[in-house]
């Protein structure tokens, strides 16, 4: 049977949310905030939480930035349930797509539920799922839960450079989730691969790019 384009990008979105949540809810309940793990030298679980934007970046109101995702993932569902039935655009620009709204919605779930669903504890207690005496923020105010951190390498900066001089560069210092990694690499390989499809030159509607490949 062949697979369409609308089955694939459902597919997609539910694997990355699936993955996505499971590694969340194993994280809350198993680490206590700060607790980091060494996997390798350059891999850790590093359990943190923000209330931001991905890799942790906080910009305004969290009632106005979640009701702004909400927002872009229903606009992007939108476009993406019409491009779908084109067969002119490319199964990896669905993909994509499908990768950056599935990692929208993930910490989405985070900030409207995990507020309701989990408790609070001090350190070193971790969190319990459902807890007896409720959970620790109102709906749309939940913490988003990020675990992945990659210090590949680190050098210092020399003496004689401005400001940073004498200075350590540490890379890769963000801590981030699945969420924030489906949607980082569904835009590079958005724009590297995929950038004409994204430029107002592409009219999806148009006559002449209504055209399948057999006309």
């Amino acid at each position: 049977m062949k697979i369409t384009k609308g089955y694939l990008s459902v597919a997609i979105v539910l694997v990355i949310l699936l993955i996505d949540q499971i590694t969340k809810i194993w994280v809350k309940t198993h680490f206590y905030i700060g607790e980091s793990v060494e996997i390798t030298p350059w891999f850790f679980i590093h359990f943190i939480e923000n209330n931001g934007m991905a890799f942790g970046m906080e910009i305004g109101s969290k009632y106005i930035l979640t009701a702004f995702r909400i927002a872009v993932v229903a606009g992007l569902t939108w476009y993406l349930s019409k491009t779908c039935r084109r067969d002119d655009i490319p199964t990896g620009y669905i993909i994509c797509l499908s990768a950056i709204i599935a990692g929208a919605a993930g910490n989405i779930i985070d900030c409207m539920f995990y507020g309701l669903i989990f408790n609070n504890p001090y350190p070193p207690e971790v969190a319990t799922l459902f807890p007896g005496d409720g959970g620790y923020a109102p709906i749309m105010l939940g913490r988003v839960v990020d675990m992945l951190y990659f210090p590949l390498f680190s050098f210092d900066w020399p003496q004689w450079i401005p400001i940073i001089g004498g200075k350590n560069f540490l890379f890769f210092q963000p801590v981030f989730n699945i969420a924030d990694a489906a949607i980082s690499i569904g835009m590079v390989a958005l724009v590297i691969f995929y950038s004409k499809y994204l430029g107002s030159h592409y009219q999806p509607d148009s006559p002449e790019n209504q055209k399948t490949p057999e006309q």
